[in-house]
């Protein structure tokens, strides 16, 4: 059994979409990162860098329990214990990993400054808010060149889709409209359709209203002020 801890976000979801894709056994936790579970003790053991998802699987290497947090090092893993989405072909597979890598360095942060300065921040400055659209929208064209040449990103399904997927729900809110990215478009379409991926993006659907709701005060310092960086 594999223990998630984790939050309905982009990053949870990745880790959700894997686990119903792949059939492997799991029970979530909420750790409700409005309200700053994330800076609790207990979820600090096995994510230090108190961000969701985290994992605990009980029958790691060996069989014996395993944690790991970040969300690509979490894909990595299932991958490997479930023999899925992670191609065998070390052309393919290396393609794979880059591609991850590219969503982690760029599409993550990126669109997630974007998102920031666009909904949550207390000014609406012009500068950070232009900076981070345009790069929201430069990493969209860059993916879709890359399927203009095949369906997924690196050719078959994979956690390189996965990881980058959940990023392009609500693109809108980045300042990214995917009918301006025709293969971008396609390509969240039929993975939109799967059935696994529609299991995962409703993990954790319960909070969903509470996750999306405007930030009081409280929330806004838990995420983005004076609790979120004090030492620990």
């Amino acid at each position: 059994m594999i223990d998630v801890y984790s939050w309905p976000t982009p990053n949870g979801h990745k880790v959700h979409i894997m686990l119903e894709e792949t059939g492997l056994k799991y029970r979530v936790h909420g750790i409700n990162i409005r309200a700053g579970d994330q800076f609790k003790p207990e979820f600090l053991k096995i994510s230090p860098n108190n961000r969701i998802p985290a994992i605990v699987d009980h029958d790691g290497p060996g069989r014996k329990p395993i944690s790991l947090f970040e969300s690509a090092a979490i894909l990595l893993y299932l991958a490997s214990k479930s023999g899925k989405y992670l191609p065998i072909d070390m052309h393919a597979r290396w393609a794979c990993v880059q591609w991850l890598m590219w969503q982690m360095g760029g599409v993550g942060p990126m669109f997630g400054q974007a998102n920031h300065f666009r909904r949550y921040a207390k000014e609406k400055m012009g500068y950070p808010i232009e900076r981070y659209t345009n790069e929201a929208n430069r990493l969209t064209n860059v993916l879709d060149k890359r399927l203009a040449e095949m369906p997924y990103v690196t050719g078959e399904y994979s956690i390189a889709d996965m990881a980058i997927f959940p990023w392009m729900r609500g693109a809108e809110n980045r300042g990214v409209n995917l009918e301006e990215y025709p293969n971008v478009k396609r390509w969240f379409d039929e993975i939109n359709a799967r059935p696994a991926v529609q299991r995962g993006v409703k993990v954790l659907a319960e909070v969903q209203t509470t996750s999306a709701a405007p930030h009081d005060d409280k929330s806004w310092d838990i995420m983005f002020g004076k609790v979120q960086f004090q030492r620990r």
